[in-house]
Formats: structure tokens, C-alpha cells, sequence
């Protein structure tokens, strides 16, 4: 399979700082979170013109899973469009709660742990062929995601427990994850969940649901990430020997391995010895660069990855972290809070020190510690602000999202009551005429174009709108210029959540 599609579903921490009154509860701020998408679709749980979904989730948390994509910078893109619908939906909740008698700031954070312990997550969902062998997948697959953290971690400060000091570690889902492999996804969370759900033709695809990674604010480590993850699934499906790396304790392993920056700790193999997390992830990065070698590159990026691979594995091994410190989250992090450490004398642990790990992942443009680093140049990135701001009422144009983002557009402009899901597409009228599509890889389907072609000549002059009319007559949710992602900006610490 030349083109695989991946979306990642993204969970964002949710506060309100009321100031010097009690700021209101994650339940109460999520339900004027979402005044503008319940006034919009009716529901708290819709698809959007760029052909994601957002909803209310368990919890209070406000989700946002990206529409299919088959291309990483069109899944980035589409992931960095969420963070800022986010924060514009944050923006309105705290005009009607200033309007109610409610001051203070709303935080959206893309992070993984609140300061009680709880976790929320960022899901991974690849499409793999219905052949693979998932026994075959999980004893490849597992040993790597237990050891990507290395790699692709969003770093955390770890407060201090009558077992250990406070410290810094590579992960913040490591901690949480309980099972290798199950179908739970709450109750006792694993690293891979088995939940049958491809959302396609079942008889020739699965959805591999990842649910250990943690939410990545830097477009580059989100490149690795994902391509990284891709090039070890092609390695499985080809069926290639990719070498014993079957953990014995993968949930133990994954813990030893996020409270270790040293890279040298070890874990066992099930058919012996043991081995480090950089051991592993090196022979993964040789193994894949030898199936390029012999099978050719896949899309034009591969190299990018291999050498971001290398270089944090280098990174990691060393103890000099410099060289990925514009790039790797975990790292970019790790600087900010030791500068910060040192500059005010802090020790490990604190309080000063945890608000601002809790800062780096606020997606407000202008307020946020990741996107001020952005700013100022201090971080890498892969998009241009205009691809960002394009992705937030722009579909992918390469995979089914184009049809599902031109069947929402088009049916709302033209005020059509219509219902729609990953897979169906329904006039409300007009029920026998409902659609199932169900090649996520197939971005034209002529059913499409005689559906909406019953809603009149409008319909055709509805597709030669441009952007900006797309922004100001169907998406409410869309920016405004003054939310783009340049320019220096004042800091403002958000309070622990």
C-alpha cells in the first residue's frame, strides 16, 4: 500500500482562572465551549467544512479528530487547524462568561496529565490492510511505541513522591498506560486498542487505534511521529524480518524507560537478554533504512525522517541534547525549564516550574509558551501560517474528507437538513438517496455530484467559492486576522489544572 490514511484524535485539558473569584468547573466552561457548535449543528458532537470532527468527550474534554489524510503535512496541518478552532471557541466562551458576570481566562491545553493525576489522550488511527497478521504486528509494534518516547515525547515534570524526587521525563501517557493490548480505552488503557472499527470496507481494512502517544506541539516532532510509526507498519505488512524485540513487561518497560533521560536503562526481551530504548529504536531506524534501500521511498520525506530519527537517538545517547533542541519536544521543553531553573534559582519541582510545563501546551496563539517560542524562531517548523489557517475550512484534497468537507459545505449553504459520519452521507429529505463511502483513499465518487446535483443550480456555484467566502458564510468557528501565528507576545502563566 503506497498511501496509508492517518488521523489522530487530539483530547485538550480544559480551566478557568476566574481572578479573584473561583474560577467555574471543567463541565460548566465546556458547555459555553460549545454554545457556538451546538447553535451551529445542533449537536455537541458534529463534523465541520474541513472535514474533522469535533466533539464533547468524557470528561469535559474537548476533542478534535482530524479528517482522513494521506499526506503528513496535510495530517499536521489539519491537527494544527483543531488547536486554533480551539482556542477561537475559548475566545467566545469567555466573552459570553464576562457577559454572565463571569471574568477571567478560559485555557485549552494539548497536554496529557492535569495536576490531580488524570490523563487524557491523543489517538493515533492508521489504516492497515485487513491481511496484516496482528499477532505479527503487536510483537514488532509494541517494543517500538514502548520505546518511540524517546523520540517523539512531549516531556513532563514529574512532582515528587515519597518514593522518588521531583524530575523530568521523556512521556506523560507512559505513566498511565496499563495493558499492551486491549479493547479498553478508559478503563484500563493500553498501548494498542483492538477495537474493530475501520470506519471502511471491513472486508479489506482495519483501524489500527494507537492510544499511548502524547499531544505534540511541534510540527517536527509530530513529523517524526507519524512517519516514523508508518515506515515500521510497511516493514510489518511487507513482511520483512525486522528482528526480536518482544518485550517481556512492555508496561513496566514503558515506565522504566519515561523516568530514565540517561537512554541507558534497560528492559527485557522475552526470548532473552535485554536491551535499551536507543538499542531498539537504532536497529528499527537500520532495519527501515534498509527496506527503503530495496523497496524505495514512499513519499518525499522519508529522508527528513531518517535523519531526525538518527539525530535524537544521538541526542538521547549522549547526553547532549542541543541538537534537537529546535525540534523534539521533550527537548525544546527540557531547555525552557532548565534556563528558567537556573535563571531563578528553582529546584526541581517547583510550583514556578510545573505552571510553565503546563504553559508550553496552551494553544493560545499569543499566549501559549510553545507558540511564543515560535515567534521568536526559537522552534522548527514544517508549515507556513497560510497552510494552517487553509486547513482550518479546507478538507484534504487527496482522500474521501474532500467529498464528506464539499458534501457539508455545499448541503449547510444551501440550508439542506443532512446528517453525516465518517463513512455516510444522507440528505434528510431524501433518504434513500444516503451514501456509503467507504474507500477513505478515494477522493472523487460521482454519487457525490448527482446527490448534491438535486439541490439545484447552486449548487455548482457554490464550488467556485473562495476561501475567504467559505470562512464568512459556513464556518463560524473560522479566525479572524488577528489570530495568526506571528509576532512577540506577552506570557501569561496559566494555573495548574
Amino acid at each position: 500500500m503506497d498511501r496509508r490514511v492517518i488521523g489522530v484524535e487530539t483530547e485538550f485539558g480544559i480551566t478557568h482562572h476566574g481572578g479573584e473569584h473561583r474560577g467555574l468547573p471543567p463541565d460548566e466552561v465546556a458547555r459555553y465551549l460549545f454554545r457556538p457548535v451546538l447553535k451551529w449543528g445542533r449537536s455537541s458532537n458534529v463534523f465541520i467544512p474541513n472535514a474533522s470532527r469535533l466533539y464533547l468527550d468524557v470528561g469535559s474534554h474537548p476533542e478534535y479528530a482530524t479528517a482522513e489524510c494521506d499526506d503528513l503535512l496535510d495530517l499536521i496541518a489539519s491537527d494544527r487547524a483543531g488547536e486554533l478552532i480551539m482556542h477561537d471557541l475559548a475566545e467566545r466562551a469567555e466573552a459570553a462568561m464576562a457577559q454572565d458576570g463571569f471574568d477571567g481566562s478560559v485555557y485549552l491545553l494539548k497536554n496529557n496529565v492535569d495536576s490531580q493525576g488524570n490523563s487524557y489522550g491523543s489517538h493515533e488511527n492508521y489504516l492497515i490492510p485487513r491481511t496484516t497478521h496482528f499477532r505479527r504486528l503487536s510483537t514488532i509494534l509494541l517494543p517500538f511505541l514502548v520505546t518511540r518516547q524517546i523520540l517523539v515525547g512531549a516531556g513532563r515534570m514529574v512532582p515528587a513522591t515519597d518514593e522518588a524526587a521531583a524530575h523530568y521525563a521523556f512521556s506523560q501517557r507512559a505513566d498511565h498506560m496499563w495493558e499492551g493490548i486491549s479493547s479498553a480505552t478508559t478503563r484500563s488503557r493500553p498501548i494498542i486498542n483492538t477495537r474493530d472499527e475501520p470506519h471502511s470496507d471491513a472486508a479489506v481494512h482495519r483501524r489500527l487505534h494507537v492510544i499511548v502517544g502524547d499531544s505534540n506541539m511541534s510540527e517536527t516532532t509530530s513529523l517524526l511521529r507519524y512517519g516514523a510509526t508508518d515506515l515500521v507498519l510497511r516493514m510489518v505488512e511487507s513482511g520483512v524480518p525486522v528482528g526480536d524485540f518482544e518485550l517481556e513487561n512492555p508496561i513496566g518497560a514503558i515506565r522504566h524507560i519515561s523516568h530514565d533521560m540517561t537512554g541507558t536503562a534497560t528492559v527485557k526481551i522475552r526470548h532473552g537478554g535485554e536491551q535499551t530504548a536507543v538499542d531498539i529504536q537504532a536497529r528499527l531506524l537500520d532495519r527501515a533504512r534498509r527496506f527503503v534501500r530495496e523497496n524505495g521511498a514512499h513519499h518525499g520525506r522519508v529522508e527528513q525522517i531518517f535523519e531526525l530519527w538518527e539525530r535524537t537517538l544521538q541526542a538521547v545517547s549522549s547526553g547532549d541534547h542541543e541538537p534537537i533542541e529546535r525540534d523534539i519536544d521533550w527537548a525544546i521543553k527540557k531547555r525552557l525549564l532548565t534556563d528558567v531553573a537556573e535563571r531563578g534559582g528553582l529546584e526541581q519541582g517547583h510550583p514556578k516550574l510545573a505552571q510553565l510545563d503546563m504553559a508550553y501546551h496552551d494553544v493560545h496563539p499569543r499566549r501559549g509558551v510553545f507558540n511564543l517560542l515560535a515567534s521568536h524562531g526559537r522552534v522548527s517548523t514544517q508549515l507556513d501560517a497560510d497552510r494552517i489557517q487553509q486547513a482550518i475550512v479546507e478538507p484534504p484534497k487527496t482522500t474521501r474528507a474532500a467529498l464528506r468537507g464539499r458534501f457539508l459545505s455545499t448541503a449547510r449553504a444551501l440550508g439542506a437538513e443532512h446528517t453525516v459520519d465518517w463513512v455516510h452521507h444522507k440528505l434528510v429529505d431524501r433518504p434513500l438517496d444516503a451514501l456509503m463511502l467507504k474507500d477513505p483513499l478515494s477522493a472523487e465518487d460521482p454519487r457525490v455530484d448527482g446527490l448534491l446535483g438535486k439541490l439545484g443550480d447552486h449548487a455548482d456555484r457554490l464550488r467556485e467559492q473562495t476561501l475567504e467566502d467559505r470562512k464568512r458564510q459556513q464556518l463560524p468557528l473560522a479566525l479572524s486576522e488577528r489570530y495568526k501565528l506571528t509576532g512577540p507576545h506577552e506570557f501569561a502563566e496559566p494555573p495548574l489544572i
